[in-house]
């Protein structure tokens, strides 16, 4: 029996590797998690788009910003403590409402100091509608998945993107002083592209941040559209946006599954590797033999998950900053929402509360008291506990309903 299990053992590590071999020739999943993450390598990340940055402003310095823009551009500020004055253009692609009202405020401070803005999202914060003085709809591409775009004085062709369920785009702006810049076409043509004069400097709102992805970048020649998109920006320093991807890890897992768990998904290989296991249990117990003293034993490392979430909780709670709770409660439960039931939370209205109720099955009128709640606690400056534990006990209600 000795002298057979170890045979057993190495034929099974056999079988294992032949396994992952056959499982290697098979065509993997592909992730179409629309991340815009600048690491991501999948078909929506951006990491193409952000190495090339380098290229195309050669002479500039290129800075990833991995915090709020209101912390990141007040430190580098004339009167801050960052380790430079920034000056130039701020690009922000997808996931735009991960920002906070003050970060905003700062952007358009450092825009109307002569600065640029580009943001390229489906979406905007809801100051940046209000300030600005635009609003963006939603058409569904019902006849298949292809969307057309065009840029103005721009010397490139139109182009089409495939895998777009449908389009955003403006139906309201200052038709006066903001320039029109692109349109997107489902059915007709639609304003999706706008450069928007904002004290000394400049805003480029733009609604379609796939283009700027891998997928689209490597496909056929729409590198062009983004290529015309940036012309746009000054020949000055570059300030690229991470932030809001940090945001997305969280619910997004970006790059988080392992190349392990994918193998294991491959029945092939998944039997082979139990098998590789139990021989080389059955060989550990009938072949080895105790040839030391008993080792002591260890007690494990506490569980410490609960106590770091009670220090992070009396932190919060010793600050008093329950705006800041609140506007992430509100933030985590509106992405929930679009995740979830593919609702769009730009606007929480009444339409709004109809759809949401119709897919949820919840009472209208418990729905209409959460979102009332909701845009009422957004409309204010101060907030106190009570608005917080009222949000949370709203917020809970709805879920275990």
């Amino acid at each position: 029996m000795k002298s057979l299990l170890p045979k057993i053992f190495v034929l099974s590590l056999l079988v294992g590797i032949l396994a992952v071999l056959q499982s290697c020739e098979r065509i993997r999943t592909i992730d179409w998690e629309e991340s815009f993450n600048e690491k991501s390598n999948k078909p929506y990340g951006v990491s193409v788009f952000y190495k090339e940055l380098p290229k195309i402003f050669k002479n500039q310095k290129v800075r990833t910003v991995y915090h709020q823009p209101s912390s990141y551009l007040s430190a580098n500020s004339e009167d801050g403590y960052g380790e430079h004055i920034a000056k130039g253009s701020y690009i922000i692609i997808g996931n735009s409402t991960y920002l906070y009202d003050d970060s905003v405020n700062e952007l358009l401070s450092f825009v109307d100091a002569g600065n640029t803005l580009l943001m390229s999202s489906y979406s905007f914060p809801q100051i940046v509608y209000d300030t600005l003085n635009v609003s963006t709809d939603y058409i569904a591409n019902k006849k298949d998945s292809i969307s057309y775009l065009s840029l103005k004085h721009v010397d490139i062709d139109d182009i089409t993107i495939d895998r777009n369920d449908g389009d955003m785009y403006f139906t309201h702006y200052d038709s006066i002083n903001y320039n029109v810049l692109g349109h997107s076409k489902i059915d007709y043509k639609h304003v999706n592209f706008l450069q928007i004069p904002f004290g000394a400097g400049n805003i480029y709102l733009h609604l379609e941040p796939k283009v700027f992805t891998n997928y689209n970048l490597l496909k056929e020649d729409r590198y062009k559209y983004a290529e015309g998109i940036i012309s746009y920006l000054q020949e000055n320093n570059i300030y690229f946006d991470s932030y809001t991807k940090i945001q997305t890890s969280y619910d997004g897992d970006v790059e988080k599954e392992s190349d392990y768990s994918w193998f294991m998904q491959q029945t092939a290989f998944r039997w082979a590797w139990y098998t590789a296991i139990i021989f080389g249990i059955l060989f550990m117990i009938f072949n080895a033999k105790r040839r030391q003293r008993i080792i002591k034993i260890i007690k494990p490392l506490q569980n410490t998950t609960v106590a770091f979430v009670k220090t992070i909780s009396n932190l919060y709670f010793d600050t008093k900053d329950h705006k800041n709770l609140i506007d992430k409660k509100i933030t985590y439960f509106l992405e929930k929402i679009r995740t979830d039931f593919n609702l769009n939370t730009t606007v929480l209205n009444d339409d709004f509360i109809e759809k949401l109720a119709s897919k949820t099955g919840k009472k209208k009128e418990d729905v209409t008291k959460l979102i009332n709640l909701i845009n009422l606690l957004k409309s204010k400056h101060e907030l106190l506990e009570d608005d917080l534990i009222k949000l949370n006990r709203y917020i809970e209600s709805f879920y275990s309903k």
